[in-house]
Formats: C-alpha cells, structure tokens, sequence
C-alpha cells in the first residue's frame, strides 16, 4: 500500500516517518528542495504548556489596538478578501470561554503525546537534534500579566502539568545567564526545545534510509479523483497514484484541498525569527515575554530570538518594523542584552498555518475515503510534528489513536 504525502515540512516528515514505520510505501512531494521552509527557522520549542489555543477572549479586542502600532506583535492586512473574512467570523466566534476550555485537554495530551516520542528518538539515539528538557520560562512585567500568568499556571498544575510560579528573585536564581528585569515568571518545566536546522535533514535522512521516495521541486497542479477516493496527483510532468493521501502543506493547504474539492479555513500567519551566532548574552532556559509576545531560545551556542504574526497572504517580503519591534523589546525584560538590529538578509520568515480555532487538523476529509489532512498547528507545528505523524499513521492504518483527536477533526468547519 502506497502513501503520498503532501508537504515536506515538520508536520509532512513525521507524517511520512510513521507511515513508514508502520509498513506503508511512501512518497513525499514538495514544491521546495526541503532545504527552508517554516519548520527551520522557529524557535524549536515543545511546549505541553501551550494548553490555550489562539483564539481566547479577550484577543479580538488586544488584536485592534496592535493593529495601530507598527512594531506591534500582531498584524492583520486589510484587505477584501472573502477567505479572510470568512475566517476572522469563525475566530470570533470560537474566541470563547468555553471553546476554550473544550481545548485545552486535547492540546495538553497531543503535546504530551510529542513530548514523549521526541525522548523516545533521543532515547534511541535515532538521530541528533539537541533536545533538552529545562522548561521554558515565561516573563512578564506588569500586574495585570502576572495575574493572569499565575491563574493559567494554577490551571496547568491542575492538568498535571510541570509549572512553577515565581517572584523576581527565584526567576534570577534559576535564569543565571543574565540580569532580570521583571516581576516574576512561570517556569513550565514541562516543557523543552530543539535545534530545527537539526532535526530537518535529520529526519530527511532517517527516511531515505528507510527506502522512502521524494519528488520535489514541483507543487500539485491537479488531484484526480473518482467519487470519495483520490487517484493521483500531478507535480510537474509527474502522475503520482496512491492508496492514501496526506496533505500537509503548511500555509498552502487550502489550495491544495480546493483541488480535491474539499474545503478548509486557514489563514498564514507570517512569523520572524533571527539567530545570533557568538551571542554577548546567553540564556540558560528558553524564554517567551509574556507582553511583547516575543521567544527566545538557545540552540547549539546559539541564540535565537522570534516573534509577531502577520495575518495576510503569502507574500515574499520582510517588514522591518515588525523585526525592530521584537529587538527593542528584549532589554526591557534583560536589560544587559541590548541587540544590534539584524540586517534585512540576516532576518528569517515563514508562515505559520492558523485554523479559526487555533486548533490543528488532523483526520479524514470530509466527503472522502482516502485522504486525511495534517495542518493547521499555528506555532505548534514543530511540538506536534511526532504526534501529528504518528496519529496519520494510525487514522490510515484504522487503528485508535494514541490521543483523543475529536477537536482536530478536519470537517469542523
């Protein structure tokens, strides 16, 4: 039995990964060579922490006022575009307490689930990705934040979950690295990081030797179908048939599904991030700041800072505004790591795939038999890589997924 999978970032790999480790033939097709894509330049972070999903109350009302400041960390474009529209009712209409709450179990165990097939490869030795478990620290600075941050924490130890609520000082004396500047933070040791520029040609590796196949530097022009089964796709002067389908192309899926004839909601999310090679200051544990909403991690003796969303089309542009905004935010919170603004070549973008919900894809396409969508992670892609991979694997196989997947279904909408 043959699979074709759709999509050569993290969520496209790891589908295919387990596939194959499941006994299937595979055949991943990218419009890319692999060499960068949005799964390289994040900020390599697995984060069972990130139990609430992107839509949350109170956001549509913080997202105007950003919207008014250029270094704001988020942006949406206006324009008169039907599917932004569409897509910005259903946010606000999932932006709710209860939706909310609905989430967070099933993104707390995907994320578990990660979590632990990300050790189990370490374990194993299968490849190198310098994967570490410190936590991550979250800073703020204002009483409102750190009111809010100690409630989301109280929330997550009543999931289980591996979170520390701090004062100043106890930040400091755990974040060695450098000088604080903040009220306190929430240490989820729960949580870990990676080294993306690893893991990708890692996992590209680790799947040639297992004999699966790539076809790259074409998209998918046309999908054939008969009734609710695909046949074939076609990628350049290529028919490619297969027994099942898995589309994961990232911030490019909605084209893709339109060509099978399914329908599915998403908005790119367009992120920056920039790796400073001999950093003055290194931190010890990764860091997200709560009210800049801008990541830093350490990776390899590097550092790499990240950060805004930008809701619009996939356009090939840089706004260095957005990236100033995440440079003169760092020392606010750390006051002895002012940077030096990167130049425009040195700047790293890519598109995260949002879902109205904030919630991923993962399951059959409605009105089909043999293709299931894999997409929709947000800046979860690369946390939820091995999970969403193993539970295509199990969709396709028919058998109970490792985790609950009924809020990830791909036909909610």
């Amino acid at each position: 039995m043959k699979a074709v999978v759709v999509g050569g970032g993290i969520i496209g790999l790891c589908s295919a990964w387990y596939l194959r480790e499941a006994g299937w033939d595979v055949e991943l097709v990218d419009r890319s060579d692999l060499h960068d894509n949005c799964s390289y330049g994040n900020l390599g972070m697995v984060v069972p922490s990130h139990f609430v999903p992107l839509a949350t109350p109170g956001i549509v009302a913080q997202g105007i006022k950003w919207m008014f400041d250029a270094k704001s960390p988020f942006y949406v474009k206006p324009t008169p575009s039907w599917r932004l529209i569409n897509w910005g009712l259903k946010f606000i209409n999932s932006a709710k307490a209860d939706k909310v709450d609905y989430a967070a179990p099933f993104l707390r165990d995907i994320n578990l689930l990660s979590r632990s097939l990300y050790e189990g490869w370490k374990r194993d030795a299968l490849f190198d990705f310098s994967f570490e478990q410190k936590g991550i620290m979250m800073y703020f600075k204002e009483e409102k934040t750190a009111e809010e941050e100690y409630h989301l924490a109280e929330k997550a130890r009543a999931m289980g979950l591996d979170a520390v609520s701090l004062n100043k000082a106890e930040a400091q004396a755990i974040e060695t690295g450098t000088r604080l500047d903040v009220l306190g933070a929430v240490h989820y040791r729960c949580d870990g990081h990676l080294y993306p520029n690893q893991l990708m040609p890692a996992l590209i590796a680790s799947l040639k030797k297992k004999g699966a196949q790539f076809r790259l530097g074409h998209a998918v022009s046309k999908v054939h179908r008969n009734g609710k089964k695909l046949l074939s796709v076609d990628a350049g002067p290529e028919n490619i048939p297969g027994d099942l389908f898995v589309f994961a192309a990232g911030s490019w899926l909605p084209e893709l599904t339109s060509k099978a004839g399914v329908k599915i909601s998403l908005m790119p999310g367009k992120g920056y991030s920039f790796t400073v090679e001999n950093p003055a200051v290194k931190l010890d544990i990764p860091a997200i700041l709560c009210e800049a909403r801008v990541a830093i991690t350490p990776m390899a003796g590097r550092m790499r800072y990240g950060g805004t969303m930008e809701l619009a089309t996939t356009q090939e542009t840089v706004n260095m505004q957005r990236v100033r905004g995440i440079v003169e935010s760092i020392p606010k919170y750390f006051p002895d790591n002012t940077l030096a603004m990167p130049s425009q070549q040195e700047v790293w973008y890519g598109f995260r795939p949002c879902s109205p919900d904030g919630l991923p894809y993962i399951g059959t396409a409605k009105g089909t038999d043999n293709l299931v969508i894999a997409g929709g992670h947000a800046m979860m892609g690369l946390s939820l890589g091995p999970a969403t991979g193993k539970l295509v694997a199990e969709i396709a196989s028919g058998e109970t997924t490792s985790v609950n997947v009924a809020a990830f279904r791909a036909d909610r909408f």
